[in-house]
């Protein structure tokens, strides 16, 4: 199969079936073209996934396909931005039609779930690598960013931390327990924050999804914002999984591991107060902004704690 029957049996039914009315022009030209609405700005970032560093070898081609939008989508939440379209260059060893049904269907599910449409891409031959460009909008100087935070605002993370991270240890189970389950959907079907991102435009001081772990990615706030932050490690939010799996190390896992993709956020402490119950549900303060730069975790620098978030060259 030659590269352009592999796009059109694959991926042009997938560009077909969800379609959005700001894609004036989408797969199969050699640019497509997205209509910025009045009042708007782009909003657009790019991930790239490698196997054997971000995701096993011979990892599930559905879960690959869900996962690796999800990544790339987080980034829009992260931003408060609205999902309108994104574009795949997928580098793959040879063509495996049973490889690539699978993971046109992993993909397709979550373009459906994230409101996303596949508007192009590429397809080249080599190790097997996905690089996903997803495009969003935002009202006019209204995106979140990383460099708001101020001293005194509060420090939030949505949902459970740490969970994901812990599924590294159960991928080859055959027989998982209820808890290894639980960890291991949160690794191989990751749900990026969107509608929360959306509301907290306007909320937030600043905002960053958690990617490469809670440390590092608070951490590029914090630099971005040229503040520091204090911690209490307890009230960082464990699942009742983790806890049970990890014990006394789960406080570890919710500091420094990745792919939870959850939010951690900043907001004055009016903010907070007068925010509704439908945001302040998904949101538990664990911390506060301080003028003085560095992470503190019960009165200590959290870089000496031996805890650290991924690092491709670190």
């Amino acid at each position: 199969m030659g590269e352009f029957e592999l796009i059109r049996r694959y991926f042009s039914p997938l560009a077909e079936r969800h379609k959005s009315d700001l894609i004036v022009l989408g797969l199969g030209d050699d640019c497509a073209i997205q209509r910025i609405p009045a009042g708007c700005d782009l909003v657009f970032s790019i991930d790239t996934m490698v196997e054997g560093v971000h995701f096993p070898k011979d990892y599930s081609p559905e879960r690959l396909g869900w996962r690796a939008l999800a990544a790339a989508a987080s980034d829009l939440a992260a931003m408060g931005a609205t999902p309108v379209c994104f574009t795949l260059a997928l580098t793959l060893p040879a063509v495996n039609e049973r490889w690539l049904t699978g993971f046109a269907q992993g993909l397709s599910e979550a373009s459906q779930s994230f409101g996303l449409v596949l508007a192009g891409g590429d397809t080249t031959r080599g190790p097997l690598t996905l690089s996903l460009q997803v495009h969003g909008t935002v009202r006019e100087d209204s995106a979140l960013t990383r460099s708001g935070a101020r001293a005194g605002d509060l420090i939030f993370v949505s949902g459970t931390l740490g969970d994901a991270g812990a599924a590294l240890d159960y991928l080859a189970e055959p027989h998982p327990t209820p808890d290894m389950a639980f960890v291991l959907d949160r690794y191989h079907k990751p749900r990026p924050r969107l509608e929360l991102g959306r509301a907290l435009a306007g909320i937030a001081s600043s905002c960053i999804d958690i990617s490469d772990g809670l440390q590092a990615d608070l951490g590029h706030i914090l630099t971005a914002s040229g503040t520091g932050a204090s911690i209490d490690p307890s009230k960082l939010p464990l699942s009742t999984a983790l806890r049970n799996l990890k014990g006394s190390e789960a406080v570890g896992y919710a500091l420094g591991a990745g792919d939870d993709y959850e939010l951690c956020v900043t907001m004055p402490r009016e903010s907070w107060r007068e925010i509704p119950d439908s945001i302040r549900c998904q949101l538990t303060m664990i911390g506060t902004i301080e003028e003085t730069p560095g992470m503190r975790l019960d009165d200590s620098a959290i870089s000496s704690s031996g805890v650290s978030g991924f690092d491709h060259f670190g």
